[in-house]
């Protein structure tokens, strides 16, 4: 072994290993690199993730509570449904990646350009999906109070469903009517102090919210603790006015970076930050795959007799369908 090192270095090598040491081209060992410490970062994201939610255990949002639209279908509630399409349509695209390159594996020009198609309307069809979650999100569907220590207060009352009393949620707006008269006026630069904004006004004035919550006598109040059922706490009728009266500060609809109708405000953090990072990524990969796509019909890699680019850009695009598993079981399911 000392012979070998001796005569390797009295011939200026210092690896001896060649070109391809692990089989792989220089191409595809740097995006194994990047793949590598993506990867990484992505585990720290889901990490204070998990952290975080462990640490707010008995007030995290119920996702099945959370994620209940699906396009076209107003006024229906389907727990995790549309988020279970968007993770197929995105496995699929991985699959159908896979048989691009096996395609190109063959010199298989016009089934590299079908599949990779198929790829980039999969990638598409996700990314428009997720963009129309971002908005479901955002606008929200029932509103809240949020209280002074920035607690959310939801409601709703109980109906009968199949002979057993079920809690239902109610909006704000079917039981709180705006005030036309009342003054709320937004702050503006030239009539107040210069450099101060002003956040967008709340749908409704707690005196508003209060006042619908006297008069409509079935509606309660639903706090964000869960219970040992694993249901949010539902609190009776004198308690339900007393908590809003006391403790209410601002009615909320939707989320934001600020606040948040689901309940804690870094449930939203989290789930704009991570899914956006991971969005970014799905629409990087779609561009990517759409310049590889035209590089397909152009010849390019058919005068090069090599489809390697295509198996470059799926290793990139299967990492970023991996990741997506891995967001949808610690977002969604857990």
């Amino acid at each position: 072994m000392s012979t070998t090192v001796v005569n390797a270095e009295a011939e200026g090598k210092t690896w001896g290993g060649g070109n391809q040491p692990l089989k792989a081209s220089y191409g595809k060992m740097m995006m194994w690199f990047f793949i590598v410490s993506d990867a990484l970062t992505f585990s720290g994201f889901l990490a204070a993730y998990g952290f975080s939610r462990f640490k707010f255990i008995d007030s995290w949002p119920i996702a099945d509570e959370v994620f209940t639209h699906v396009p076209f279908l107003h006024g229906q509630e389907l727990p995790m449904i549309y988020v279970a399409f968007m993770t197929f349509i995105l496995i699929m695209s991985s699959v159908t990646m896979v048989l691009a390159v096996d395609a190109g594996h063959h010199m298989n020009k016009a089934k590299v350009t079908i599949y990779m198609f198929l790829t980039i309307i999969g990638g598409l069809i996700f990314v428009g999906s997720q963009a129309w979650e971002w908005g479901t999100f955002i606008k929200g569907d029932f509103g809240a109070v949020q209280t002074k220590g920035g607690n959310i207060l939801q409601f709703g009352h109980y109906v009968d469903v199949d002979g057993e009393k079920e809690f239902e949620r109610v909006a704000l707006r079917d039981f709180v009517v705006s005030d036309p008269h009342a003054d709320r006026t937004q702050q503006e630069r030239k009539n107040g102090l210069w450099f101060v904004s002003e956040g967008t006004l709340p749908p409704y004035t707690m005196e508003e919210v209060v006042h619908g919550l006297e008069t409509h006598e079935n509606v309660l109040v639903r706090t964000q603790i869960i219970n040992d059922e694993g249901h949010k706490t539902v609190l009776s009728r004198e308690e339900s006015l007393r908590q809003i009266k006391e403790y209410g500060k601002l009615a909320v609809e939707g989320a934001n970076l600020h606040v948040n109708e689901y309940g804690s405000p870094l449930f939203a953090d989290f789930f704009f930050f991570i899914t956006g990072f991971h969005g970014f990524h799905v629409f990087s990969g779609v561009v990517i795959n759409i310049i590889i796509f035209f590089n397909v019909i152009l010849g390019t890699y058919e005068r090069r007799k090599s489809y390697e680019m295509v198996e470059k850009v799926g290793l990139y695009w299967h990492f970023v369908d991996l990741v997506w598993v891995f967001v949808f079981t610690f977002f969604y399911l857990v």
